[in-house]
């Protein structure tokens, strides 16, 4: 994703990289790639991350800037909006914002900080539907077991 400073962290789906630029969180990456130590908003967002993922911590409190149309990012603080432990439909969100249920299936695939911008709450209206992140499926169930949001798959 060009310059910026990177960082990594081991996490139960697998190893994630956040690039920071400017003071905010540009993406999440399924890598190790960057510094596995890391100061300033990197910091802050592997510890967030790290804290979220021991089940101590719900919401992130973290400078996100992520790039993308004004839909995008319409529908990126949609998914901030939704609870952790909580999912949202594709057909939820395409009535939200006037758009059709394919359109919010794109832009799930297409959300540069997956996990800080949650788009594992959004389920389709009979199953899971799919994850962009790598593990695909088995990564989306891993985060909703984490959140308690379990009982909704079975």
């Amino acid at each position: 994703m060009g310059d910026g400073a990177r960082a990594w962290l081991d996490s139960p789906v697998g190893p994630l990289s956040l690039t920071e630029r400017d003071g905010a969180i540009v993406s999440l990456d399924w890598d190790r790639s960057g510094s596995n130590v890391a100061e300033g908003v990197l910091g802050d967002a592997v510890s967030q991350l790290k804290a979220y993922f021991a089940g101590d911590r719900q919401a992130f409190d973290l400078p996100l800037k992520p790039q993308g149309s004004e839909f995008q990012q319409k529908f990126y603080a949609a998914l901030c909006a939704i609870p952790y432990g909580e999912t949202r439909t594709y057909g939820d969100l395409a009535d939200a914002l006037g758009v059709s249920a394919q359109a919010i299936g794109q832009a799930c695939g297409a959300n540069p900080i997956a996990i800080l911008i949650p788009c594992h709450r959004v389920l389709a209206a009979n199953g899971l539907g799919g994850y962009s992140g790598a593990g695909g499926v088995e990564a989306k169930v891993a985060l909703l077991k984490l959140e308690g949001a379990a009982s909704l798959l079975i």
